[in-house]
C-alpha cells in the first residue's frame, strides 16, 4: 500500500466538483484515489501558503512526463470525455 501525505481522501468523480472539495478539505491538501490507488494531490491555494516556487525547465518536464505517462493513461482516457 502507497503511504499517502495526507489524512484526506477523495475519488476522481469526486474532483469534478472543485469548491465542494475545497470546502470539505477545510483548505488542506486532499489525495486523488482511483479504485484505491493514488493518482495525485489536490492543493488548494490556502494550503500552499506563501511558498515559493521555482519554474521547472521545459526538459524536466518532459522527463517526468514521459517517467509517467504509462501509470497516468488510464486516468487520462477517464477524464477525457467527462
Amino acid at each position: 500500500m502507497e503511504r499517502l501525505l495526507t489524512n484526506i481522501t477523495a475519488s476522481l468523480t469526486e474532483l469534478r466538483d472543485t469548491k465542494k472539495l475545497i470546502e470539505q478539505s477545510g483548505g488542506k491538501p486532499v489525495a486523488i484515489l482511483n479504485r484505491n490507488q493514488l493518482e495525485g494531490y489536490f492543493v488548494p491555494a490556502a494550503a500552499v501558503g506563501k511558498v515559493n516556487f521555482e519554474p521547472a525547465e521545459h526538459a524536466d518536464v518532459m522527463t517526468a512526463m514521459k517517467r509517467r505517462k504509462s501509470k497516468l493513461q488510464p486516468t487520462l482516457k477517464y477524464l477525457q470525455d467527462k
